[in-house]
């Protein structure tokens, strides 16, 4: 029998927030229980990523995750899109993907979708001061991607700042659960889990 998922869990918060920290975290504890999709697999394809703005809501295909969102909701597999950050496309082939009883959506762009925060039945935000998401910003594309220190504060500037003001910011009202990105890791997971609890059948 297909399962049927009991509760869609929304993940957002700046950039370098500790929100994708917090999801994996969340994920590895439930294990089978839960199924972590990042809203990153759904950039649409870039030509020309010079400039790009990947910040802004039209930079990502929501109509096909609010669809694949459905038929997860009706226990049916989801072809997920499998996208390729080296080439800035997607790949031919989806990734077929079960439901699981919660399923978490995690990106800085979650709530400020309508679309996308309807189908969430918590909606969850993972706040931080920007000048500790910056530091961490820089720290993490000049170790992980090779960046330039200048390039990251750059594209900072340019699009992530103006599109954490006008869309990721305003996404925080009205959330169900508003957590710490600078507070230990351990007290945010536990608050989240605490909340996720109801949905997953455990024994009191």
């Amino acid at each position: 029998m297909a399962q049927i998922p009991e509760l869609i869990v929304g993940i957002a918060g700046g950039t370098a927030s500790g929100k994708t920290t917090l999801a994996k975290r969340i994920a590895t504890s439930l294990g089978e229980r839960c199924l972590l999709i990042s809203h990153d697999l759904y950039y649409l394809d870039v030509p020309n990523p010079k400039g790009h703005n990947y910040d802004a809501p039209e930079a990502l295909d929501n109509a096909l995750l609010a669809e694949h969102l459905d038929l997860l909701a009706a226990g049916q597999p989801a072809p997920l899109p499998d996208y390729d950050f080296s080439t800035h496309r997607r790949l031919l082939e989806p990734q077929w993907t079960e439901p699981a009883p919660i399923v978490l959506l995690e990106g800085i762009l979650i709530l400020a979708i309508p679309s996308i925060r309807s189908r969430c039945g918590l909606k969850v935000f993972v706040d931080a001061p920007e000048q500790v998401r910056l530091e961490r910003r820089i720290a993490r594309d000049i170790k992980k991607r090779g960046r330039q220190r200048e390039d990251v504060l750059k594209q900072y500037q340019t699009t992530v700042r103006p599109m954490h003001d006008a869309h990721v910011a305003p996404s925080m009202k009205g959330v169900d659960l508003l957590l710490s990105g600078t507070g230990p890791i351990e007290q945010a997971e536990a608050a989240l889990i605490e909340a996720i609890r109801p949905h997953l059948g455990d024994p009191e």
